[in-house]
């Protein structure tokens, strides 16, 4: 945990008092509160729903609070917009990645602020390449300042995002689940770079659903509960088990309700499979019934490989078996038609279709099956398919025209999850699965997959998360370099030992 160095308690810098925000029909916020000291580390934290986001666009003008007072270095304040907010010190870096994919690294962390190197009527893109890298210098991040973002990986553009935010030089910095798309490497890095801001008397409001960061990095903690403010706690003065009570409202007793199942007959097995300069001569099968879990350091090629078995991305040689039988996949239609689904990582870019419905992210894998003899859409055929869906994996939206954009990342979860179990896969590829997600929501999607192997599906889940690798597979491959370099089953596992393999270190 961070001490607070020469602060004090009337070193307040932000306070929100009587907060209430309604939305048609709902009461998002009733009567909440947060109070920031300089050089906090203050952690927001509640399930999908609590009203964290709603309280935060409120702090920041997107939102108009219809009750309420916030005061802002001693001065009420009620901001109109984020640049307003920005103007005055206030910045956010946001869980979804907001960077523009076609420009490089030092046009997105500049954006908005070109004039500053304006060399008379043009731009002195030599001044701003070596004032990024300054920047990136300084906060220990290795990343090329040339790089265009759509080449970079999701635990790059995160940290394109926490640079982007500490250039500002803001007072408050608000980190919407700024470790969700990090590795352990990346995430050391980020708690450094956190600690630095908070010795030179930046506060920071810290969202995440990672209960035993918040104990690493957070001075205080305050809960939110179904737009309630329930209480504020020094992190060092409560339990994790008390403070999961304090979120969901009840006791949590298992957060990883793993099955015991047979395991059954080889379903996939992946021969050899090699793309040059990505991963290299990868061998593993997987069984009915049985978990697999990959883990690995960013860029180890843990999802490349995956991509790769499902056909979005191609790979030069090997062999990919089902059934006992060479299958040729070069697209998802192929990997689809073998009986193969898979989650992706990124829910906005590759998961979610945030413009459509939920009943339409839910059948669009299905599309074909709902159609009639002749071809044609039969909407009945769609209600019915969804339905099953949201009644098994207790999908929470108010219709089936509901926007999934509208719904908790949980939610959202569960329609993808749904979407590939609606296709009848023998082998489900779940990257990620639970970035974003609340603690009870990881509590049922962990459900889901275990109910799913006992069905006798095999899942391939890959997890940066290693509680959550050990607490759900059955078996554990290591990769690295692009390379399976450790395999061992979970009672053997421990994350010391997953760790050191991570690294290439030399193991005890």
């Amino acid at each position: 945990m961070i001490e607070q160095r020469g602060y004090h308690m009337e070193d307040v810098i932000l306070k929100m008092e009587g907060i209430t925000k309604l939305f048609p029909g709902v009461r998002a916020l009733d009567n909440v509160q947060l109070e920031l000291r300089k050089g906090e580390v203050h952690a927001v934290i509640g399930e999908n729903g609590a009203g964290k986001s709603t309280l935060m666009k409120i702090l920041l003008g997107i939102y108009i609070a219809d009750e309420g007072t916030i005061v802002y270095k001693g001065e009420p304040v009620r901001y109109t917009s984020p640049l307003e907010a920005l103007s005055h010190g206030i910045a956010m870096i946001h869980q979804e990645i907001s960077l523009i994919p076609t420009m490089d690294v030092a046009e997105n962390i500049w954006l908005g602020r070109e004039k500053r190197f304006l060399k008379g009527r043009l731009i002195d893109r030599k001044a701003r390449y070596q004032a990024t890298e300054e920047l990136l210098e300084k906060l220990d991040i290795h990343l090329d300042s040339h790089a265009i973002v759509k080449n970079l990986s999701i635990a790059q553009m995160q940290l394109i995002e926490i640079a982007r935010a500490t250039s500002y030089d803001a007072d408050v910095i608000i980190m919407d689940e700024p470790t969700s798309a990090l590795t352990d490497v990346e995430i050391q890095l980020l708690y450094r770079i956190i600690r630095d801001l908070s010795a030179r008397g930046v506060s920071i409001i810290f969202i995440s659903h990672k209960i035993e960061e918040l104990f690493e990095v957070c001075n205080r903690v305050s809960v939110y509960r179904d737009g309630h403010y329930i209480g504020t706690h020094n992190c060092d003065e409560i339990t994790q088990p008390e403070l999961i009570n304090m979120i969901v409202g009840r006791e949590m007793n298992n957060l990883f309700p793993k099955q015991e199942v047979a395991i059954g007959d080889t379903v996939l097995r992946v021969e050899h499979l090699s793309s040059a300069g990505v991963f290299d001569d990868v061998s593993f099968e997987v069984h009915r019934g049985e978990i697999l879990g990959f883990c690995g350091l960013m860029g180890a090629g843990r999802t490349e490989i995956m991509r790769s078995i499902f056909g979005i991305d191609p790979h030069d040689s090997g062999k990919i078996v089902m059934d006992g039988k060479e299958v040729r996949i070069k697209k998802p239609k192929d990997a689809v038609r073998c009986g193969l689904g898979m989650v992706t990582e990124d829910r906005l870019r590759m998961g979610a279709i945030y413009a459509l419905s939920v009943m339409a992210n839910t059948t669009i894998a299905h599309f074909y099956a709902i159609c009639n003899k002749l071809g044609f859409y039969r909407r009945s055929n769609e209600m019915q398919a969804f339905s099953s869906i949201r009644d098994t994996l207790s999908v929470k939206c108010s219709s089936h025209k509901q926007k999934i954009s509208q719904l908790s990342g949980g939610n959202q979860q569960k329609v993808i999850i749904g979407r590939w179990l609606l296709t009848n896969p023998k082998v489900l590829i779940l990257d990620e699965p639970t970035r974003g997600i609340d603690v009870g929501s990881k509590s049922e999607i962990h459900r889901l997959i275990s109910g799913l192997a006992a069905q006798g599906m095999a899942i391939i889940m890959i997890s940066s998360e290693m509680p959550e690798i050990i607490g759900m597979s059955d078996r554990i491959l290591v990769v690295r370099h692009g390379k399976i370099v450790h395999e061992c089953m979970r009672e053997d596992a421990t994350q010391e030992g997953l760790i050191t393999y991570a690294f290439g270190a030399q193991a005890n």
